[in-house]
């Protein structure tokens, strides 16, 4: 489902420095000690990093149209989440308690750091049913229907119904809890684009169980210019150079981001190579040399750049592809 993402054995590893000026590479870590530049590490990263900058060719959506390096629907602020929300905005689970407006609006503006942008706009309905991704499954443990008899106690924990033998019954599961749109207004809502942050025409959603609407990007999907690909190296990466799979943050030079390595690599090193026009991301791992299961795991770490990120794109090292925020690839 749209904005899930399955992350096995996620450590709690966060790794900060700062990246010297040019396009030399840089290690970061709890030392920030910079490898020698004979380091292998350093020189097989390089070597893959300078080639996927080099092959980078955007055509010319990326500089002149938009092009949205971010999912569609969009926080406008702190949610408030509680467990529960968290994960029925992460799968799109909504119920409208409004009648949604099907007119289509006139053009809107998207508001480039360089320009501005003159697109076309779907309606409130449309965007809603691009917001909403069905509906929720039953949760294990919840009751079909709420039990009888007074209320809970308050911190006396859940008040389930009980079985015929005694015992909790968990048939019949009530749905997992989606979120309520109680009004839609168009707006906006700042996103991150191939020009830059921008300001992008965008229906607000007021959701009842959150602090702040949930913005679904209004533009219509002729405007909206398709992400390249990117072009990876054909000789595989040089073992212990893992891939990037998502890039979480963006906060002006620092750079939030996860790594896919295997489930016993060690000692994550992340690397960068830094140039006026783009970022290549990735890491370094040291391979278990023992037995040890097949699996992915996302480690997340951070580089701070020499300068805010601004308009450049961010590559990853092992696939050459661009790293949209928030979405793992």
């Amino acid at each position: 489902m749209r904005r899930s993402l399955a992350v096995l054995c996620l450590p709690l590893l966060v790794v900060a420095g700062c990246a010297q000026p040019g396009s030399e590479p840089n290690r970061v870590g709890p030392a920030a000690t910079p490898l020698p530049s004979d380091d292998p590490r350093w020189e097989g990263f390089h070597q893959r990093a300078a080639e996927v900058a080099d092959a980078w060719r955007p055509g010319e959506t990326w500089r002149s149209g938009y092009v949205p390096l971010q999912d569609a629907t969009v926080l406008t602020g702190d949610p408030g989440f509680t467990e529960e929300t968290k994960v029925a905005f992460s799968f799109g689970w909504y119920r409208e308690q409004i009648e949604l407006p099907t007119t289509t609006p006139a053009d809107g503006t998207v508001r480039f750091p360089d320009g501005t942008l003159r697109v076309p706009l779907v309606s409130a309905a449309e965007a809603y049913a691009q917001l909403d991704q069905g509906d929720a499954p039953p949760c294990d443990g919840r009751p079909a229907t709420p039990p009888a008899g007074p209320p809970p106690k308050p911190g006396g924990g859940p008040t389930v119904e009980p079985g015929p033998d005694g015992s909790v019954s968990t048939q019949a599961a009530r749905p997992c809890t989606p979120l309520t749109v109680t009004a839609v207004k168009l707006g906006s809502a700042s996103v991150r684009t191939s020009r830059g942050t921008a300001e992008v025409p965008a229906w607000l959603f007021t959701v009842a169980e959150l602090r702040v609407p949930v913005a679904r990007l209004a533009v219509a999907a002729p405007a909206v210019g398709a992400v390249p690909e990117g072009v990876a190296p054909t000789r595989p990466a040089p073992d212990g150079v893992v891939t990037v799979m998502s890039l979480d943050a963006v906060d002006g030079a620092r750079l939030d981001f996860r790594a896919g390595t295997g489930a016993c690599d060690s000692g994550l090193t992340p690397l960068v190579l830094e140039r006026d026009d783009v970022v290549v991301l990735g890491a370094w791992v040291t391979r278990s040399t023992g037995p040890c299961t097949l699996q992915l795991v996302l480690k997340p770490t951070s580089v701070t750049l020499k300068a805010p990120l601004g308009d450049r794109v961010v590559l990853d090292v092992g696939r050459g592809v661009p790293l949209p925020l928030g979405q793992a690839r």
